[in-house]
């Protein structure tokens, strides 16, 4: 499984959302390679899984069934509570 870590610059935020993915993974027992992206860079094939905040993923043309989306980057309990339930759908 991939999953990209999506802001609108591709820099400093993503790699920080990418940094706790991994993070929760971990706590979950989950294999997967993270990887982090600017949204003009994001597209649908590149990862089985995206995670972004709301106002990019609104445009961001990748579909909703492939899409975690965030309230707040920094908050890693919201991170890991939207992985657990997309998780749960699987």
């Amino acid at each position: 499984m991939k999953i990209m870590a999506v802001c609108g610059s591709g820099l400093g935020s993503s790699f920080m959302v990418e940094m706790n993915i991994k993070k929760v993974l971990k706590k979950l027992n989950i294999d997967a390679e993270v990887t982090h992206a600017d949204l003009a860079s994001a597209t649908p094939e590149q990862a089985d899984l995206f995670v972004m905040t709301k106002d990019l993923a609104d445009s961001s043309g990748i579909p909703s069934d492939k899409l975690v989306v965030l309230n707040n980057i920094i908050d890693i309990n919201d991170l890991e509570s939207k992985l657990v339930e997309h998780f749960d759908k699987q």
